[in-house]
């Protein structure tokens, strides 16, 4: 990939970068509340997300901050245990065990993650992200930003009751002009060439306007459906606003539980998240996941020291930074820079953003991760690839993030049981450097198991090779392994002038779709 200078980068991924800085603004607020804890503590964990674990990491799409899917573990830790100060201790053991995990190289676990179940999950992500926004699209908002589940306690005819009762139509109103500012934007070219005034920020803008427009009307839309930072007006406000760690804690057993609860939860999470952020990345780089794991430590480490939520990558977040067109970490840094700075300076304008503008946002957000589209995509390679999709994408919303994921890669090992494995082989990089012309050899049966060690052979083979990938003997190969050849075929292998040649594949992927499953051998050889 073409390199670019530093301003040049931050120039690129400004416009994206104050994007995902609206949108994880009421989202580090919403899961602090729904958590039990200090409105602060989100926004602390949303900085030092952006700010630390963006740096640190080479993600160049994830977005870390305090994650839905911790608030319950959350809630329940912080009333176990009698206090926030005690539960800060917890935050900081996760961290640490995450830096170990990291250290152990735990992160290869995301390679067996198969891609429809992956793509279910961002579905999964998506239908909830509509769910729980219309409420604060047409300002009836009951829910909290940090309650994943969709269906906990929920009574659908209560739901519409309160709902139709409950709705402003100045909530109305802004949220029909910010989508239709968004989409404009999006599809006039003119408006699109303006990337320093990204859409979102010009329907901030447009929302607070039309707010101060409708005041002292019906149409005005309550405090309550507003942004709601604290403003500290003195010194000795500033300093209440950050709580220190109870060290003590180290001395109780609860307290390592509940951190090693975390640190578990926190780090599947973040490698799922990390997998989806590959997959939405239009250059198609690999995320060092060990390398991710000691980020998410140190940050959790930092988050829990002066006062913030345990942390996660976010789908959410990421999803938004890939739609406002990230190129690269820079623009994760940004959000932590604009949030560190609009906190501290002007939290009595970002207290004017009305939610029904940032709804808007997140509703074509949400749109995207699980446009009908997607549906049809999976549903035409057959059921091998559908019904784990579905599946995922199903429970996500009906249960939680964790089950609906466990409950998909259940349905693809069910499938991937009923044909034979075989091993896969791995070439390293020091041999793959010594070969002039690289050969992959798929055997008959290729599934989503033998993922790690082709997207190692792969992500080793050096520019300017030769590599030929021949199916030539193979009766059956995974959609996981067809899509990631593709990438590296038609992505990578062009922008590092790599000739790339496949021999002996078929027209499609149903020609594969009822035989079974695979193994990777790599040859290579040297010119005498």
């Amino acid at each position: 990939m073409k390199k670019v200078s530093f301003f040049t980068d931050l120039k690129q991924n400004l416009p994206s970068g104050l994007v995902v800085f609206l949108v994880a603004l009421p989202l580090c607020l919403g899961i602090a509340l729904a958590s039990g804890a200090p409105p602060l503590s989100g926004i602390i964990a949303g900085i030092v997300g952006g700010l630390v674990i963006g740096l640190l990491s080479n993600s160049h799409i994830s977005v870390s901050g305090p994650a839905a899917g911790l608030a319950a573990i959350v809630l329940a830790g912080i009333n176990d245990l009698g206090s926030f100060e005690l539960f800060l201790v917890a935050g900081i053991i996760a961290g640490i065990i995450q830096l170990v995990l990291g250290f152990l190289r735990a992160g290869s676990i995301s390679n067996y993650f198969p891609n429809n179940v992956i793509e279910g999950m961002l579905a999964g992500i998506g239908v909830i992200i509509i769910l729980k926004q219309i409420p604060h699209a047409v300002g009836y908002d009951k829910d909290f930003e940090g309650n994943q589940r969709i269906f906990d306690g929920f009574n659908l005819q209560e739901y519409l009751t309160n709902l139709s009762s409950a709705i402003s139509s100045g909530a109305v109103i802004i949220t029909l002009v910010s989508l239709a500012i968004l989409i404009t934007w999006d599809k006039v070219h003119v408006l699109k060439r303006i990337k320093m005034l990204p859409g979102a920020l010009v329907a901030v803008a447009v929302g607070i306007i039309l707010n101060e427009v409708f005041k002292g009307s019906s149409l005005e839309i309550a405090k309550e459906h507003l942004v709601n930072l604290p403003v500290p007006q003195s010194a000795e406000d500033f300093k209440k606003l950050i709580t220190f760690p109870d060290f003590n804690g180290f001395l109780d057993l609860k307290v390592w539980i509940l951190g090693a609860t975390i640190a578990v939860v926190a780090s599947i999470e973040t490698l799922l998240c990390i997998e989806a952020s590959d997959r939405m990345d239009v250059h198609k780089r690999i995320t060092d996941t060990n390398l991710e794991l000691k980020a998410q430590g140190i940050g959790n480490l930092i988050s829990s020291f002066i006062g913030g939520l345990p942390m996660t990558s976010v789908v959410v977040r990421s999803s938004a930074n890939a739609n406002a067109g990230a190129t690269s970490k820079s623009s994760s840094i940004i959000h932590g820079v604009f949030m560190l700075i609009c906190v501290l300076t002007i939290p009595f304008l970002l207290n004017k953003i009305p939610l029904a503008t940032l709804a808007a946002v997140l509703l074509l957000v949400g749109y995207k991760l699980a446009s009908p589209a997607k549906l049809t995509h999976f549903w035409k390679k057959g059921k091998y690839q559908f019904l784990p999709f579905i599946a995922t994408l199903i429970a996500v919303v009906a249960l939680d993030l964790l089950k609906g994921v466990a409950l998909g890669i259940g349905f693809s090992i069910f499938y991937l049981l009923q044909g034979n494995m075989k091993r896969a082989y791995y070439f390293s990089k020091e041999e793959l450097e010594d070969a002039d012309e690289v050969r992959i050899n798929l055997a008959e049966e290729v599934s989503f198991l033998n993922k790690a060690a082709i997207k190692k052979t792969l992500k080793n083979i050096e520019s300017n090779s030769k590599v030929i990938i021949s199916a030539s003997k193979t009766s059956y190969i995974s959609d996981d392994i067809i899509e990631m050849i593709e990438d590296f075929a038609n992505v990578r292998a062009v922008e590092e002038n790599i000739d790339v040649r496949l021999e002996g594949f078929k027209t499609s992927y149903k020609e594969y779709a009822d035989d079974q499953h695979s193994h990777v051998t790599v040859t290579h050889k040297r010119t005498i």
